[in-house]
């Protein structure tokens, strides 16, 4: 028997699909492909032409952004996601970034390295207050987003959110009907939303120009969220943003710019910009998880059963 399910990237040891998909898993590309269970492959209409009969793809994570929608609707696939894993990890990661910031973790260690016999000297940071008299904005309340606002609200933080695909209210936090007074009255921005039309370059110079004075902002969502790190730089410099936190930047690895440059060559603003390189998603059992049931759901596609977690839907 053929294999019908193929491993675009990044998996490198695949026990764990072979155990789940058995006969149907293949190591290699071949005509009787139909599911294509994707991490950070680009899926374009070029990529597609090796897959003759190809019925779906079925992301391991949560984004999709690299998957060429004419490209799927042309070739009349379904498109599915994992969005329901990792969600204990990547809010713990924006958690502590949050209180990273809010702590002064790395300022003070990097003040203490420079003044180590002035250490009396390194205590005075004024953006340092007690977490009852922090407002924290969150944008995007879904699964990862509700998570953190829950474990923030925990602390005794002041929690808002702003989304408005979300009817419910958010247990011990507010609802912002509108994206500029979350901004106005947020000290710590975090971002928790997909990348879509409506998000790429959101945070752009309108965006951070509503900030309030002095706050700043977490990203672990999608790193093109943001439209370009230089302008968080500029503000920084000013301090009109104090922090910035971010799991996941617009390229990837990073190109050289002017935050970029600050961050490496451990410049007077580095020490308020905390770096991840993508990982916000990952412990051991997150990354089992997430191929435990990105592998299930291909299974159920190949066996007629009804897939969950459907991005788009190009069947006849």
């Amino acid at each position: 028997m053929i294999g019908k399910v193929f491993v675009t990237d990044y998996v490198l040891e695949k026990s764990i699909e072979k155990n789940i998909l058995g006969d149907y898993f293949s190591e290699e590309i071949n005509d009787e492909i139909e599911i294509l269970l994707v991490w950070n492959q680009i899926i374009n209409k070029d990529y597609l032409t090796q897959f003759p009969k190809l019925k779906a793809i079925v992301r391991y994570g949560v984004g999709f952004d690299k998957i060429d929608v004419n490209a799927a609707k042309e070739k009349n696939l379904l498109v599915c996601n994992t969005p329901d894993y990792a969600m204990s990890e990547v809010s713990d990661t924006a958690l502590a970034m949050l209180l990273s910031i809010t702590r002064g973790i790395n300022i003070y260690d990097n003040n203490c390295r420079k003044n180590f016999n002035q250490w009396t000297s390194n205590t005075s940071i004024k953006e340092i207050k007690r977490s009852d008299q922090i407002n924290i904005g969150v944008i995007g309340a879904g699964r990862i987003g509700s998570e953190f606002i829950k474990k923030s609200s925990m602390l005794g933080f002041n929690v808002y959110y702003f989304d408005p695909y979300i009817k419910n209210e958010i247990k011990n936090s507010k609802k912002v009907n509108k994206l500029n007074e979350l901004l106005d009255r947020s000290d710590v921005i975090s971002i928790h939303t997909p990348l879509t039309e409506e998000t790429n370059a959101m945070i752009d110079e309108s965006f951070l120009s509503q900030m309030k004075e002095g706050s700043s902002i977490i990203n672990t969502a999608r790193g093109k969220i943001i439209k370009s790190l230089d302008l968080i730089y500029e503000k920084m410099l000013k301090n009109q943003i104090f922090c910035v936190g971010l799991d996941v930047l617009p390229e990837e690895p990073p190109k050289q710019n002017l935050l970029i440059n600050s961050w490496l060559n451990r410049e007077e603003i580095s020490s308020r910009i905390i770096i991840n390189p993508h990982v916000s998603y990952y412990s051991v059992h997150s990354f089992e998880e997430c191929r435990q049931k990105a592998s299930q759901n291909a299974l159920n596609i190949l066996n007629g059963n009804e897939p969950i977690n459907i991005i788009y839907d190009f069947r006849k």
